[in-house]
């Protein structure tokens, strides 16, 4: 698969969201450790997970454990996946999700992922979401403290405006690598959050790259021109919308969200999706 760049690292320029293979309503283990397992044979070498990704039952850190298994289990070298996780949240039935952004909690939280992973140094490891309680720059301080302590190597942040990346590229400098917000043809609001990014070097995560778990599927229906182009080079929609997504910049990286090995093998192939000037422009419009 094509490359990109998140800080030292090089991924495959589509990611594995692990999101709805451990929230309420996932499918049974073993289907999901067959997704992840699909998605490595199709060259993924990016998962996206976090240790709110569980039910109220399972506790923190359902789907790292998840996720550790099955790269446990691949029967291959992983050696060169990157999982990125987060901290920063804690899972609530039946929501929202509570936000913890207090350094101590931060700090904790990220050894124990850590540990889940099965791993002494967390690769790109990204605070989830701003919490109002605290001021950001203490959050962002506890991970630039994790990274002179070895625990993580690389910061990313999520759910982020336009200031709050300037404020952690101020406290973190090349440490921060990432930034991973919500971004899809139903969602352009952090477009001005990815042309930061490009200007600044860093990666940008969309989330929920399809248009979220239960719209993913509709597409073509919400966005009828991404199903015409997926018409005109045989591909699905959702392959379209994320090779509009890839075309935005060399810095986007999408993760899409999979629960079965058929929805990341299909999202997969949007990395060698050619679309032409017109079709783009039509897609962008």
């Amino acid at each position: 698969m094509r490359q990109r760049r998140i800080g030292s690292f090089s991924v495959s320029s589509i990611g594995l969201g692990g999101m709805p293979m451990s929230i309420p309503g996932r499918k049974d283990r073993d289907t999901s450790i067959a997704t992840v397992h699909a998605g490595l044979d199709a060259g993924v070498t990016l998962i996206d997970t976090a240790d709110a990704y569980t039910t109220s039952t399972d506790g923190q850190g359902h789907n790292e454990i998840l996720i550790a298994e099955a790269l446990a289990s691949y029967g291959a070298d992983t050696s060169q996946v990157l999982v990125a996780t987060k901290g920063g949240l804690l899972y609530a039935d039946p929501g929202p999700w509570v936000r913890s952004g207090q350094p101590d909690y931060l700090t904790v939280a990220a050894k124990q992922s850590a540990t889940r992973l099965g791993v002494e140094t967390i690769g790109l490891y990204q605070f989830h979401r701003p919490d109002p309680e605290v001021p950001y720059a203490e959050s962002i301080g506890a991970l630039n403290d994790l990274v002179a302590a070895g625990v993580i190597r690389h910061v990313g942040i999520s759910n982020a405006n336009v200031d709050q990346i300037r404020e952690a590229r101020g406290i973190l400098g090349d440490d921060l690598v990432s930034v991973q917000n919500q971004f899809s043809p139903a969602h352009l609001d952090s477009r001005a959050e990815l042309e930061l990014c490009a200007k600044l070097g860093l990666a940008f995560l969309p989330w929920s790259p399809l248009g979220g778990i239960r719209r993913a599927g509709d597409l073509a229906d919400d966005h009828a021109v991404f199903g015409e182009v997926g018409r005109e080079v045989g591909a699905s929609p959702q392959q379209v919308a994320l090779a509009w997504e890839l075309s935005l910049a060399e810095i986007v990286i999408p993760i899409p969200g999979a629960s079965q090995p058929a929805s990341i093998t299909d999202s997969a192939k949007a990395a060698d999706l050619e679309l032409s000037a017109e079709q783009l422009a039509r897609l962008g419009a």
